[in-house]
This record gives C-alpha cells, structure tokens and sequence, in this order.
C-alpha cells in the first residue's frame, strides 16, 4: 500500500512536519505501507506558477501523482487565521482543478498545529469540510497539537487512535480491490463455476426462483 504525507508547515524545523512523521510511522506501524512525505513548502513557485499557466511543473505534477495514487492520505497544517494555510489549500485547488474525483473515496487523516488550544477547532470547521467537499473519507478523529501539547499527556494517545482508524480502512480498501480483482478473474462467474443466474444456472438462488425484470414490467403493464 501506499501513504502519503502531505505537509504544509513553513519552518525548518516544523511542528507540522514533526506532527506528520509521528502520524506516518504510527500508521505504518498498522498497516505496512510506502510512505512518501510531500512538503508543500518545496512546491510553494510551482503551485503559483500553476495558477497562472495550467500546467503543473515536475515535482509538483509529481506530487499529484503520489496524492491520486494513494491508498490512504496523512494531511497536516499549520493554522493561520483560525484556518488553514494558504499554501495548504492552494495544492488541493490544484488537484481538485486537475482531477475533481481524485480523493474520492480516499481515506485522509486530518490534523493541524497551532500556538493555541484556542485553534482546535479548525479540525470541524475548515479541515472536514474541505475533504468532505472533495469526497473523501475522513477518519473520525483528527489530531490538533497545540505548543503546550508537545511532551503533554494526550497528544500520544490521539495520534495512535486516528492512526489506527487510517490504517483500518486503507487495510479495508485494499482488502476490497483485492477481492475484486479475484471476481473480474473469474470470468465473470461467483467462483463456483456458474453464471450468476443461480446455483445451478437454473434461474433458481437459494430456493428461490429469480424472475427476470423484463417479465415483471410485463405483467405490471398487463
């Protein structure tokens, strides 16, 4: 599997990026994937150049890659006027402008850094708004770390909690497409050589007997 860590912190070094590692290795600790850590700060001249152009330089086209193939998505930002940053949500303009669908049905771990407790609530009021809007699952709890959170009970527990519902639905997802790609295999049969139409391709399915759509519109009709 595939996660990838989308980063908007600024410094070096960043409570952003010290919050997304530590949600990384906790997710990957659950569900052993890749891990690839996208820092919007390295991409700030593409992302504007985009807006202007259209088009995508490398390491930025390179990115979207990572963030559309993902089997689940670690996102982090700093809080900046009791939201999220601009740099943050000037990426996801771009993706979203270049593929709408491409976090559809996505798992995303949301969390968020500020100076205050104060800003905890950008998680509800910016950050699963944003993500539900591009049609992805956000797990249920997000993770805000404050300064005073740093080396504080609590913070620990809610990166292991939130990683754990990541890492849950990536398993999932993929556990699905898996048996999906064993179905398409199949010929397009259940696996116990018959068409679908029943048990044994007598129309019937568990003793009871399937008729066709066709057969009912007629009778209603009649």
């Amino acid at each position: 599997m595939k996660l990838v860590v989308v980063s908007a912190g600024l410094s070096v070094p960043s409570s952003t990026r010290l919050l997304a590692d530590r949600l990384a290795a906790a997710t990957a600790g659950r569900a052993p994937a890749d891990v690839r850590v996208v820092e919007l700060r390295d991409l700030a001249v593409e992302i504007a150049h985009n807006f202007a152009s259209g088009f995508p330089g490398p390491d930025l086209a390179s990115a979207l890659d990572a963030v559309a193939e993902a089997d689940g998505l670690i996102v982090v930002t700093p809080v900046f006027s009791a939201s999220y940053s601009g740099l943050f949500k000037s990426f996801f303009d771009v993706l979203g402008v270049r593929d709408q669908d491409a976090l559809a049905g996505k798992p995303v771990l949301i969390a968020a850094t500020g100076g205050t407790a104060r800003h905890s609530l950008v998680l509800d009021h910016a950050l699963r708004p944003l993500f539900a809007y591009l049609k992805a699952v956000v797990v249920p709890t997000g993770v805000y770390a404050a300064s005073e959170d740093w080396g504080a009970e609590g913070l620990p527990e809610r990166i292991e909690r939130a990683a754990g519902e990541l890492a849950a639905l990536m398993t999932g997802l993929s556990a699905g497409r898996g048996t999906e790609r064993a179905e398409q295999d199949g010929s397009g049969t259940d696996g116990s050589g018959t068409d679908g139409s029943g048990a044994d391709g007598s129309g019937k399915d568990g003793g009871f007997t399937v008729v066709p759509f066709e057969e009912r519109l007629a009778a209603l009709r009649g």
